[in-house]
């Protein structure tokens, strides 16, 4: 059955696993959501449940929010997701889940707005390639020719420059590395649509639903200050046998 959770992109490191092999993962820290809403086919016409997630202060809250968050017994919310196909009768309201629902080796989706870029033009919005930068040519970056003389109108889908980024993109079929209860941390292979702390929601894999990979015991991804040990300082003794020598070899 399908489940979800919300959680905050925080940024992409490496583990080891304990044969030495390099894995590449993006840290997501996962909160426990707090279901706020269960939608039914008799009052909302399907099935969802509402997940709530990061905690704000009242005061930066709407009364609408605020009372919504009431039924639910729980603080305001940030962040409203909502998760469909899952079995509501699993759940409660006010029920919180934690990142122990997914474990390592299971495949899910990802889901984040990707970065913003704002006004760019044809080449790097579409990939498309610059004319000749020399030998008289007035045609660099530009857009191109912009369609055929007739209907005298520019066709929809033309490439032109325009906002880029700020889409919802869902990247399927990731792997889920390690789940870290302690710290409330999953970590995914591969990188996830999205700047740094950003909203992500992981989801049960559509195409490839309940699949678990084996998973590789890895070396522990906290990094440990190393202990120095100090090295013990040896006073050096100076006999008087020694320091007539030297007291003699100065007055030559």
């Amino acid at each position: 059955m399908k489940k979800g959770i919300l959680g905050r992109k925080l940024g992409m490191t490496q583990v080891f696993t304990k044969s030495g092999k390099l894995i590449p993962v993006t840290v997501i820290s996962v909160e426990p959501n707090v279901v706020t809403q269960i939608k039914t086919v008799e009052n909302d016409g399907y099935e969802a449940i509402q997940l709530g997630f990061d905690t704000k202060r009242e005061k930066l809250a709407t009364k609408a929010s605020i009372g919504h968050t009431n039924k639910a017994n729980t603080t305001p919310k940030r962040f409203f997701r909502e998760i469909r196909g899952v079995e509501i009768n699993n759940y409660s309201l006010g029920q919180e889940i934690s990142c122990d629902i997914f474990e390592a080796g299971e495949v899910v989706d990802v889901t984040g707005t990707t970065k913003g870029h704002g006004f760019q033009g044809v080449i790097k919005r579409h990939g498309q390639s610059r004319g000749p930068m020399g030998h008289g040519s007035h045609y660099h970056r530009r857009p191109g020719s912009m369609g055929t003389m007739r209907p005298m109108r520019v066709f929809k889908g033309k490439k032109l420059p325009g906002h880029m980024g700020v889409l919802t993109v869902t990247i399927q079929n990731l792997e889920i590395v390690a789940v870290d209860k302690e710290n409330n941390v999953i970590l995914v292979k591969g990188n996830v649509p999205g700047p740094k702390k950003s909203l992500v929601v992981i989801q049960t894999s559509v195409k490839n639903p309940g699949k678990v990979n084996p998973a590789e015991e890895l070396i522990s991804y906290v990094e440990e200050t190393p202990v120095v040990e100090e090295t013990p300082v040896v006073e050096e003794t100076v006999t008087e046998e020694v320091a007539e020598e030297t007291t003699a070899e100065s007055a030559e």
